[in-house]
């Protein structure tokens, strides 16, 4: 199940069914271009948590930026699904995710994200 991103306020996708054997694997990509710090929220248009560090936030037909966050963020990868909240109309580096659990219904882990690398996803076969 995948949901796009809204303005102020996401809820990111869950991975498609199917899409890997093991749930946290994290396909491999190769850097293309300069991290960013910020990204317009409006150029996302969906996200792909891949494991308690890794988010890829695909921004038009296969390009994307992944975000490895700093440390684990406890119940990401398992839930696959996380909030954030800004003033602005940027998603940044600074910025804060925090987990949601679907059952029971609950907010999780708080975490800072990082730097937006645009990246080339390998093709998975």
């Amino acid at each position: 199940m995948r949901i796009l991103l809204p303005a102020a306020i996401a809820i990111a996708a869950v991975a498609a069914p199917g899409a890997a054997r093991d749930r946290n694997e994290v396909p491999a990509a190769t850097p293309d271009g300069k991290p960013q710090s910020c990204v317009p929220i409006t150029s996302l248009r969906e996200s792909q948590v891949r494991n308690d560090r890794v988010i890829d936030f695909r921004i038009s037909g296969d390009r994307y930026y992944r975000v490895t966050l700093p440390q684990s963020c406890p119940g990401l990868g398992a839930e696959r699904r996380f909030a954030y909240s800004t003033s602005l109309s940027q998603l940044c580096s600074t910025d804060i995710i925090t987990v949601l659990y679907q059952s029971p219904p609950m907010r999780g882990a708080s975490c800072g994200l990082a730097e937006f690398q645009p990246v080339k996803i390998a093709k998975t076969k």
